[in-house]
């Protein structure tokens, strides 16, 4: 079962891409297929989900620009500095073109590299983000994010806190965030996201996504966690009303962090849509 995989079922190293370096997780064989984690988070959120396609692909979850353990600039944050970065990651592993499954910050990501980069990109795999998000709901988002940055006295006050961020998200996914997603500092631990990167990331996030989903033509699964608080229903349907043609699941029960609070779910999702 997909619930009970690790992130510590990949092993953890660095790739130059020749614009920035990455730290990737790394696990299987064959075809390409790589994992971008959301806003504040890191490539361990994702490996669980990763590990469990590594007996059909060479999986890779990325630390995304600004996180984990990979390069932090001061700037360089829009939606085609990351498309660039993983345009520029798929040509450095140089495996082909790769199915993309993006959650959040990473789907918003892989949509834009599969328009911009179609070469590259066999397919992509769209988590609970979709244009046509309200503005609210940006505030919200946004006031979170810059609440983020703390110091922690210790792991359990670390796993305290996100545990009443994110209800939803089962203990053993919060002890993952607590633990990959956190360095130590003097007093204590603090979050490995970038500060000023998160700020930059989450104004970039308001940018119009309408003519980067109208224009896409490689195969995309758009997924929606029922309760999520990021899509509300009316933001899916109007991006279904943009693209009929892209196959939906809504996952139930699920709020906007479905790979992690549903994870078997999304496993199969995401396998149904690979294999039709």
């Amino acid at each position: 079962m997909v619930a009970t995989a690790s992130y510590e079922d990949m092993s953890l190293r660095r790739i130059d891409t020749g614009c920035i370096t990455l730290s990737i997780r790394e696990a299987g064989s064959g075809p390409l297929m790589l994992f971008f984690h959301g806003i504040t988070a890191n490539s361990a959120t994702l490996a669980p989900l990763a590990a469990n396609f590594s007996d059909r692909f060479t999986t890779i979850a990325v630390d995304q620009r600004g996180h984990g353990l990979s390069d932090k600039p001061e700037s360089g944050y829009g939606a085609d500095d990351f498309a660039d970065d993983i345009a520029a990651l798929i040509r450095a592993l140089d495996l082909g073109p790769a199915v993309l499954v993006g959650h959040s910050l990473g789907s918003r990501n892989a949509v834009t590299a599969a328009t911009r980069f179609p070469e590259l990109v066999r397919s992509v795999v769209a988590i609970d983000f979709t244009p046509y998000i309200e503005a609210e709901v940006f505030d919200a988002l946004e006031a979170r994010v810059n609440a983020g940055d703390q110091l922690f006295h210790d792991l359990k006050a670390v796993e305290t806190y996100l545990a009443a961020r994110y209800p939803n998200i089962p203990a053993q996914a919060i002890r993952i965030r607590a633990e990959s997603g956190y360095r130590k500092v003097e007093g204590g631990l603090r979050p490995l996201a970038f500060p000023s990167a998160m700020s930059q990331i989450a104004t970039g996030l308001r940018a119009d996504l309408t003519r980067t989903y109208r224009d896409l033509r490689r195969p995309v699964l758009l997924m929606r966690g029922e309760e999520s608080k990021l899509v509300s229903a009316e933001a899916l349907t109007k991006t279904s009303r943009l693209r009929p043609d892209l196959p939906v699941v809504v996952v139930p029960g699920a709020d906007h962090y479905v790979n992690e609070v549903s994870p078997d779910i999304t496993f199969k999702a995401i396998t149904n849509f690979i294999d039709a």
